[in-house]
């Protein structure tokens, strides 16, 4: 019984009640909700072969450092349409709404990350339109001029579709950063590296957790 109460409470009301805020290591300007041992991660996300992963309850790498390099190089950003495809947690929109962003759209399959990006714009005074969707196989978007993208090619299929969307998006116009730490499916022949730096890695078991993650662009 108590667990079927569990699964009545909403997502938002569950993230603020069981992942504790904390600054972002690296970023220390920006605070996430993130998931601990005693989170109890799984009554939210389910346990079912169809329920998505909770990849948005923790900082990876790729977003740290894609993050880290829009708030070093706000010059980058300012101004424009950002939008921040598999954003997770939010922190990469985050990041570009702190750096002067005119609009940040924050898109992900997992309707539990935008309640979760909802409540970690919140405590970051950020405004950010966070969405549920796929769309890797829809056009480009037409109000954006610069696309994020943090960890997206942990999955031989998943980086052919994002690879495709990224391509139609550059030719449309757009603007593509890449941040990863050279996952096994990231496209290294079709990118430019821009800049790399060692941060944190969820799940990281190696150097204290530390790896050594790239800002790309596309070639």
């Amino acid at each position: 019984m108590k667990r079927s109460g569990l699964s009545r409470v909403g997502p938002a009301a569950f993230i603020k009640a069981n992942l504790p805020i904390s600054p972002v290591l690296s970023i220390p300007e920006i605070l996430l909700h993130t998931a601990g041992p005693a989170s109890g991660l799984w009554r939210l996300a389910g346990r079912r072969e169809a329920d998505a992963p909770p990849y948005w309850a923790y900082p990876w790498a790729g977003g740290i450092v894609l993050a880290r390099h829009l708030l070093d190089w706000p010059e980058m950003v300012a101004g424009r349409r950002v939008l921040d495809l598999g954003a997770g947690s939010g922190l990469v929109a985050i990041a570009a709404a702190k750096a002067g962003a005119a609009t940040v759209m924050a898109v992900d399959v997992d309707a539990n990350a935008i309640a979760a990006i909802s409540l970690n714009a919140t405590i970051n005074n950020v405004t950010i339109s966070a969405v549920a969707a796929d769309i890797l196989d829809a056009p480009p978007p037409e109000a954006a001029d610069l696309l994020v993208v943090g960890d997206l090619f942990y999955d031989p299929s998943l980086a052919l579709r994002v690879m495709t969307f990224l391509r139609l998006c550059q030719a449309s116009g757009i603007e593509v950063l890449i941040g990863d730490p050279e996952r096994a499916y990231l496209p290294h022949r079709e990118l430019r590296r821009i800049s790399t730096r060692a941060v944190t890695d969820f799940g990281a078991a190696n150097s204290g957790g530390a790896v050594q993650a790239g800002v790309f662009s596309l070639s």
